[in-house]
């Protein structure tokens, strides 16, 4: 089965490019990002804290199959409704460092949207440890429940 999301990794590079095309109008795709419930459907996180605004922060927690919690934090540096979000991403006590996301949402038509993801990680080594994990595999499977769960909202 096609991955719908592609990720880019260029060698030697320290970013990686995500980009999504979604049958779904903007204003919902948009709302899947900054809706703490619907976050929460699609991550299969808790939404501890999420402030859509510039200088806003966010704090998210998830638990794995063991029991054992796991949290991710960032800030947001800009936000613009159904434009764009740029914001920092750090998952708690591991060695990935921060990352910089950049997400754009553009409308396609009345009907179809485009996430781009452009993301900065603070070395090389940083980015490809990420993508050795299940990353690309994770980030197609969200992207698919973003897409069925707003489906419902239409």
């Amino acid at each position: 089965m096609e991955r719908k999301t592609k990720v880019h990794a260029e060698d030697g590079k320290q970013e990686l490019l995500i980009t999504r095309e979604f049958d779904l109008p903007l204003e919902l795709l948009f709302k899947a990002y900054v809706d703490p419930d619907i976050v929460e459907q699609w991550m299969g996180t808790k939404v501890l804290k999420l402030e859509n605004k510039k200088h806003g922060s966010y704090q998210f927690e998830t638990t794995d199959p063991k029991g054992n919690k796991h949290r991710f934090n960032g800030t947001i540096h800009e936000f613009t409704p159904n434009q764009k979000i740029i914001r920092t991403f750090e998952f708690e006590n591991t060695l990935l460092g921060v990352q910089l996301e950049v997400l754009e949402f553009v409308k396609l038509t009345n009907d179809t949207s485009k996430l781009t993801m452009h993301t900065i990680y603070e070395s090389v080594t940083q980015r490809d440890q990420h993508l050795k994990m299940p990353f690309v595999q994770g980030i197609n499977m969200a992207h698919n429940r973003i897409q069925e769960i707003v489906n419902q909202l239409k």
